[in-house]
């Protein structure tokens, strides 16, 4: 068979995640056809070196890398270090032209090669990237982020890396505070775990002992005092002055992350003890605050004694919720040229089990976890690693044994620390590093604020919501559709009412017309409209009452705060994190070399497009 290149599969992958990656795509050989292993190309002979290296010298001759010298910024304002490029004169060397193979108008151009690429990798059996973003397991961009411009991906553990399931976890957590406070002398009897009761991004109130779920103004939309929801009255009458402010910290509590289900829902139990006078009076005086106090001390001690961890570490099966994909996307981020690093609160002798028990069975060639990172960094201490230095030391032995060090060295497991040390030692800063973590104050704020990170946040509830927001829609629509039917009944009103109105007053309504009409007309129109609303607010309450139920029955969607507003957590999630998803393997479908676009944000002005519709384009002064 004259004239052939033959590429093996694992080659063939290499030139297909290159190919993706062009500033644009060439296109110089036929349609290629296929055997069991081998791909078969009709072409000249060449060979395609498109290793997962970081070197300037990516797929031989034939492609570059832009290196952080030789890199500008685009027109979105991303950096455009790690773009990978054509180079012309491998293509002369073939009597190739690059612009004139792909001549014509630009747009029908990009959408032929766009078309023949997607038959390409569905030849390949390779998913289209388009089917990620429209499914529960997207990565969704507030932030528009190239991941080519990345140099160092740094990653939590707890809830990031590692998922737990938070029935057995929380649940057993929720068990040894119950215990401490019991030996506190609290009455804890037939209390249970009810990881239904809260949801993240509710806000504790420890001054009146309630849970409150705010829009992203602030404004409490829900309420539940002890374990009892709140009337929408109650919380116009309770809350009708106040916002929600995180920065009032002796009052409101953000729950920021899974782990904060277990104290939730042990306080909001507490609360209804607490008024039902069952606390013992030698406890001392105690009001919602002080309650707070005593239930955040006793989960603080189920942590710090260690019995919980303990156990975890001795049957991790029963906790942990495997991921195979989840080491895999960690491996191609590293081939790419990528500096893992893993930025854990945790303990060493904890990080170590967990980890083992997650990873290593999934790596392929015998590869352990710390394979995967360039720098491991345990008991952290984040915030404060993101915010100040604290003495860093390093983990010489299995046992964890350590000893004091000033600098860090690729490979190096160590205790402590900052931020900054991390930076200088990888000679990378700033928004060359993006952080990925599941609390949004203590991975995803204070990276940004303090260093401008680039961030990422995993919510592994969005999944879950997505599906229930799918589900959902036909209700949704229903709701909509009434909501609209009532603004233009209630617009029609207003106006007969204005009518009225100045009549009523002796003077002329809008039009001479309405200022003649006969009162009894006017009346009965206004009496009918009048009826038709209320009918309407009749069916439009329960729908609204029940929107969300199906991702949870008190508190509705996570992301939203009544039927078009954001959640005040949603509204955290788009300050602090450029993108968020459910899970780090989600980045598996989407390539290391992925750019992350944020989409159109719309604005309340938007009307202006239904306006040049309806007057067909035409402006007006």
């Amino acid at each position: 068979m004259p004239n052939l290149t033959v590429l093996s599969w694992p080659n063939l992958q290499s030139l297909a995640m290159a190919t993706t990656n062009l500033q644009f795509l060439q296109n110089p050989f036929p349609r290629p056809t296929f055997s069991s292993k081998y791909l078969v190309m009709r072409a000249p002979k060449m060979v395609f070196k498109c290793g997962c290296s970081s070197s300037s010298s990516v797929g031989g001759d034939a492609f570059s890398l832009t290196s952080s010298s030789k890199c500008d910024v685009d027109y979105l304002g991303e950096s455009t270090k790690g773009d990978l490029n054509i180079n012309l004169k491998h293509l002369e060397n073939f009597g190739l032209d690059g612009q004139a193979t792909l001549e014509g108008p630009i747009q029908q151009v990009a959408r032929l090669e766009a078309e023949e690429a997607g038959s390409l990798l569905r030849d390949l059996g390779i998913p289209s990237p388009s089917a990620a973003r429209l499914s529960p397991r997207g990565i969704f961009c507030t932030r528009t982020l190239n991941l080519r411009s990345i140099s160092a991906i740094g990653y939590d553990m707890d809830y990031t890396l590692i998922h737990y399931n938070v029935m057995a976890w929380e649940g057993r957590a929720y068990d040894y505070c119950m215990e401490n406070l019991k030996s506190m002398g609290f009455p804890v009897e037939g209390l249970a775990f009810d990881p239904d009761l809260v949801i993240r991004g509710l806000v504790i109130d420890k001054e009146k002992g309630n849970l409150v779920k705010a829009d992203r103004f602030g404004y409490v939309k829900r309420a539940m005092h002890g374990t009892k929801m709140l009337s929408t009255r109650a919380v116009s009458e309770m809350y009708g002055r106040e916002l929600v402010d995180l920065r009032k910290e002796s009052q409101w509590e953000f729950l920021n992350t899974l782990f904060s289900v277990s104290e939730a829902v042990a306080y909001m139990q507490m609360v209804d003890r607490l008024d039902d006078g069952v606390i013992p009076a030698d406890l001392g005086p105690l009001d919602y605050k002080g309650l707070y106090k005593a239930v955040g001390k006793a989960l603080f001690r189920a942590h710090v004694e260690g019995q919980l961890k303990s156990e975890i570490m001795s049957k991790p099966e029963l906790f942990v919720e495997p991921d195979p994909e989840l080491p895999l996307a960690l491996l191609d981020q590293k081939e790419a040229g990528k500096k893992l690093l893993l930025i854990t609160n945790s303990d060493y002798h904890y990080t170590d089990k967990m980890m083992q028990h997650s990873f290593n069975r999934f790596l392929p060639n015998d590869m352990g976890w710390r394979d995967l990172f360039d720098m491991v960094i345990v008991s952290a201490r984040k915030p404060e690693f993101f915010q100040m230095s604290h003495p860093l030391y390093e983990v010489v032995t299995g046992e964890g044994l350590m000893r004091p060090c000033f600098k860090t060295r690729t490979g190096g497991l160590y205790s402590g620390g900052s931020a900054q040390m991390v930076e200088n030692s990888l000679n990378i800063h700033g928004d060359e590093i993006l952080y990925v973590g599941d609390h949004i104050y203590t991975d995803v704020s204070q990276s940004k604020v303090h260093l401008r990170w680039r961030t990422a946040l995993i919510c592994r509830e969005l999944e879950e919501e997505y599906r229930a927001l799918i589900h959902s829609r036909g209700p949704r629509a229903t709701v909509v559709e009434l909501i609209n039917q009532k603004e233009v009944v209630g617009d029609l009103f207003n106006q007969l009412r204005l009518a009225l109105q100045r009549r009523t007053e002796g003077r002329p309504a809008q039009t001479l017309a309405a200022t003649n009409m006969d009162d009894r007309e006017l009346t009965e129109s206004m009496q009918k409209l009048l009826i038709v609303m209320q009918r309407l607010d009749e069916k439009i309450a329960p729908l609204l009452e029940a929107d969300g139920e199906l991702f949870n029955k008190r508190w509705g969607f996570l992301s939203r705060a009544g039927l078009w507003d954001k959640s005040h957590l949603m509204r955290q999630i788009e300050k602090y994190a450029d993108i968020y998803t459910s899970r780090v393997s989600n980045f598996l479908n989407y390539t290391p070399f992925m750019y992350f676009r944020s989409q159109e944000q719309t604005l309340a002005h938007d009307t202006y497009s239904h306006y040049c519709s309806e007057h067909n384009g035409s402006s007006t002064n």
